[in-house]
Protein backbone atom coordinates (compact mmCIF):
# COMPACT_ATOMS: atom_id res chain seq x y z
CA UNK A 1 0.00 0.00 0.00
CA UNK A 2 1.18 3.40 -1.10
CA UNK A 3 0.82 5.08 2.71
CA UNK A 4 2.04 1.61 4.59
CA UNK A 5 4.85 2.84 5.20
CA UNK A 6 3.80 6.66 6.54
CA UNK A 7 1.39 5.04 8.68
CA UNK A 8 4.09 2.69 10.35
CA UNK A 9 6.19 5.69 10.54
CA UNK A 10 3.25 7.71 12.74
CA UNK A 11 2.93 4.03 14.57
CA UNK A 12 6.22 3.93 15.58
CA UNK A 13 6.43 7.45 16.64
CA UNK A 14 3.74 7.00 18.67
CA UNK A 15 4.53 4.14 20.48
CA UNK A 16 7.60 6.68 21.51
CA UNK A 17 6.00 8.71 23.12
CA UNK A 18 3.75 6.15 25.23
CA UNK A 19 6.99 5.04 26.72
CA UNK A 20 9.32 7.48 26.85
CA UNK A 21 6.87 10.76 27.69
CA UNK A 22 6.25 9.22 31.48
CA UNK A 23 9.45 9.78 32.39
CA UNK A 24 10.76 12.54 30.24
CA UNK A 25 12.16 15.67 31.29
CA UNK A 26 13.13 19.14 29.85
CA UNK A 27 13.29 19.26 26.62
CA UNK A 28 13.11 15.66 25.52
CA UNK A 29 9.30 16.75 27.00
CA UNK A 30 8.46 19.34 25.04
CA UNK A 31 9.89 17.15 21.74
CA UNK A 32 7.79 14.76 22.55
CA UNK A 33 4.78 16.79 23.37
CA UNK A 34 5.34 18.78 19.49
CA UNK A 35 5.35 15.44 17.53
CA UNK A 36 2.43 14.59 19.72
CA UNK A 37 0.75 17.53 17.85
CA UNK A 38 2.09 17.16 14.66
CA UNK A 39 0.72 13.67 14.67
CA UNK A 40 -2.57 14.42 15.82
CA UNK A 41 -2.76 17.38 13.00
CA UNK A 42 -1.83 14.90 10.77
CA UNK A 43 -4.36 12.27 12.07
CA UNK A 44 -7.63 14.61 11.63
CA UNK A 45 -6.12 16.25 8.13
CA UNK A 46 -6.12 12.30 6.57
CA UNK A 47 -9.00 11.63 8.23
CA UNK A 48 -11.14 14.95 6.93
CA UNK A 49 -9.00 14.33 3.28
CA UNK A 50 -10.36 10.55 3.12
CA UNK A 51 -13.95 11.52 4.11
CA UNK A 52 -13.67 14.04 1.12
CA UNK A 53 -12.15 11.56 -1.05
CA UNK A 54 -14.39 8.67 -0.55
CA UNK A 55 -17.24 10.87 -1.06
CA UNK A 56 -16.13 11.80 -4.78
CA UNK A 57 -15.44 7.92 -5.39
CA UNK A 58 -18.69 7.35 -4.70
CA UNK A 59 -20.01 9.91 -6.73
CA UNK A 60 -17.42 8.38 -9.63
CA UNK A 61 -18.88 5.38 -9.18
CA UNK A 62 -22.03 5.90 -9.89
CA UNK A 63 -22.00 8.50 -12.90
CA UNK A 64 -21.65 4.94 -15.19
CA UNK A 65 -17.86 6.66 -16.37
CA UNK A 66 -15.97 3.80 -17.26
CA UNK A 67 -12.39 3.95 -16.11
CA UNK A 68 -11.08 0.66 -16.86
CA UNK A 69 -8.41 1.57 -19.23
CA UNK A 70 -4.88 1.12 -18.22
CA UNK A 71 -3.18 4.74 -16.54
CA UNK A 72 0.44 4.81 -17.33
CA UNK A 73 1.59 7.92 -14.61
CA UNK A 74 3.91 10.97 -15.96
CA UNK A 75 6.28 10.83 -13.05
CA UNK A 76 7.30 6.41 -12.73
CA UNK A 77 9.30 7.47 -10.05
CA UNK A 78 6.52 8.51 -7.42
CA UNK A 79 5.29 4.95 -7.14
CA UNK A 80 8.53 3.66 -6.39
CA UNK A 81 9.47 2.21 -2.83
CA UNK A 82 12.38 4.77 -2.06
CA UNK A 83 9.57 7.61 -3.52
CA UNK A 84 7.09 6.63 -1.16
CA UNK A 85 8.84 6.29 1.82
CA UNK A 86 10.86 9.38 1.40
CA UNK A 87 7.57 11.01 1.01
CA UNK A 88 6.38 9.41 4.27
CA UNK A 89 9.82 10.71 5.78
CA UNK A 90 9.17 14.63 4.40
CA UNK A 91 5.67 14.97 5.56
CA UNK A 92 6.70 13.79 9.05
CA UNK A 93 9.76 15.97 9.11
CA UNK A 94 11.93 13.29 9.52
CA UNK A 95 14.97 14.78 7.11
CA UNK A 96 18.06 12.85 7.38
CA UNK A 97 15.65 9.32 6.72
CA UNK A 98 13.84 11.03 3.67
CA UNK A 99 17.37 12.57 2.04
CA UNK A 100 18.73 8.70 2.42
CA UNK A 101 15.23 8.20 -0.10
CA UNK A 102 15.73 10.39 -2.51
CA UNK A 103 19.07 9.89 -3.04
CA UNK A 104 17.94 6.29 -3.85
CA UNK A 105 15.50 7.54 -6.32
CA UNK A 106 18.06 9.28 -7.97
CA UNK A 107 20.15 6.49 -8.61
CA UNK A 108 17.15 4.86 -10.37
CA UNK A 109 16.05 7.78 -11.76
CA UNK A 110 18.50 10.19 -12.56
CA UNK A 111 16.50 12.80 -14.34
CA UNK A 112 13.71 13.02 -11.71
CA UNK A 113 12.78 16.55 -11.41
CA UNK A 114 10.56 15.80 -8.63
CA UNK A 115 12.76 13.42 -6.85
CA UNK A 116 15.87 16.39 -6.92
CA UNK A 117 13.36 19.08 -5.48
CA UNK A 118 12.79 16.96 -2.91
CA UNK A 119 16.29 15.98 -2.48
CA UNK A 120 17.13 19.61 -2.51
CA UNK A 121 14.93 20.78 0.05
CA UNK A 122 15.75 17.82 2.65
CA UNK A 123 19.60 19.45 2.14
CA UNK A 124 17.92 23.02 3.17
CA UNK A 125 16.14 21.53 5.92
CA UNK A 126 19.24 20.22 7.53
CA UNK A 127 20.94 23.74 7.12
CA UNK A 128 22.96 22.29 4.11
CA UNK A 129 22.34 25.52 1.55
CA UNK A 130 25.02 24.86 -1.12
CA UNK A 131 24.32 21.47 -1.51
CA UNK A 132 20.47 22.55 -2.05
CA UNK A 133 21.26 24.82 -4.58
CA UNK A 134 23.02 22.80 -6.55
CA UNK A 135 20.18 20.69 -7.22
CA UNK A 136 17.48 23.57 -7.29
CA UNK A 137 19.37 25.23 -10.21
CA UNK A 138 19.53 21.93 -11.92
CA UNK A 139 16.46 21.28 -11.53
CA UNK A 140 15.26 24.78 -12.74
CA UNK A 141 17.77 23.99 -16.26
CA UNK A 142 14.92 21.26 -17.34
CA UNK A 143 11.38 22.29 -15.42
CA UNK A 144 8.81 23.94 -17.20
CA UNK A 145 6.14 23.46 -14.19
CA UNK A 146 5.62 26.95 -12.86
CA UNK A 147 4.48 25.85 -9.50
CA UNK A 148 7.88 23.78 -9.45
CA UNK A 149 10.24 26.70 -10.37
CA UNK A 150 7.98 29.04 -8.06
CA UNK A 151 8.90 26.72 -5.30
CA UNK A 152 12.36 26.18 -6.61
CA UNK A 153 12.82 30.19 -7.05
CA UNK A 154 11.40 30.42 -3.21
CA UNK A 155 13.61 28.32 -1.58
CA UNK A 156 16.71 30.30 -3.60
CA UNK A 157 15.47 33.24 -2.21
CA UNK A 158 15.35 31.51 1.72
CA UNK A 159 18.91 30.43 0.79
CA UNK A 160 19.91 33.86 -0.16
CA UNK A 161 18.10 35.77 2.92
CA UNK A 162 19.80 33.30 5.58
CA UNK A 163 23.03 35.08 3.76
CA UNK A 164 21.98 38.50 4.43
CA UNK A 165 21.89 39.20 0.38
CA UNK A 166 18.53 41.17 0.95
CA UNK A 167 18.96 42.17 -3.00
CA UNK A 168 19.45 39.01 -4.05
CA UNK A 169 16.88 37.20 -1.85
CA UNK A 170 13.83 40.01 -3.57
CA UNK A 171 15.25 39.06 -7.28
CA UNK A 172 14.65 35.48 -6.31
CA UNK A 173 11.26 35.96 -4.41
CA UNK A 174 10.10 38.26 -7.16
CA UNK A 175 10.59 35.41 -9.66
CA UNK A 176 8.72 33.02 -7.65
CA UNK A 177 6.06 35.86 -7.18
CA UNK A 178 5.49 35.86 -11.03
CA UNK A 179 5.61 32.70 -11.81
CA UNK A 180 2.93 31.45 -9.79
CA UNK A 181 1.54 33.92 -8.31
CA UNK A 182 -0.74 31.96 -5.85
CA UNK A 183 1.62 30.53 -4.26
CA UNK A 184 1.32 32.54 -0.65
CA UNK A 185 5.18 31.88 0.27
CA UNK A 186 7.00 34.48 -1.50
CA UNK A 187 5.38 37.43 -0.56
CA UNK A 188 5.25 36.26 3.39
CA UNK A 189 8.99 35.38 3.08
CA UNK A 190 9.84 39.12 1.47
CA UNK A 191 7.82 40.91 3.74
CA UNK A 192 9.48 39.00 6.90
CA UNK A 193 13.01 39.96 4.94
CA UNK A 194 12.13 43.45 5.22
CA UNK A 195 10.81 43.84 8.93
CA UNK A 196 13.13 41.32 10.15
CA UNK A 197 10.05 39.05 11.55
CA UNK A 198 8.69 35.74 11.19
CA UNK A 199 10.33 32.61 10.12
CA UNK A 200 11.27 31.95 6.14
CA UNK A 201 8.81 29.84 4.66
CA UNK A 202 9.68 26.87 2.01
CA UNK A 203 8.61 23.64 0.94
CA UNK A 204 5.31 23.35 2.37
CA UNK A 205 3.56 23.29 -1.20
CA UNK A 206 5.83 20.53 -2.13
CA UNK A 207 3.74 17.84 -0.94
CA UNK A 208 0.68 19.21 -2.51
CA UNK A 209 2.45 19.80 -6.40
CA UNK A 210 1.63 16.41 -7.75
Amino acid sequence: MMFQHVFAEMNEMLDEIARQYPIAQGTHKHELARKWHLLRQMSDSMIEEWLVFEEKMGMLRQSGISLEDRYEPDYPEMSADAFVKGQGYYKLLMFPQSLDQFQAVLKEYPDSLIGRTYLAMCHLHLDESEEAAIHFEAVLRSAANKRLRSIIYNALGCIEAKKGNRSKAREFFTLAHHSDPSLPEPLANWEACLHSTGKLQYGTQLTKLM
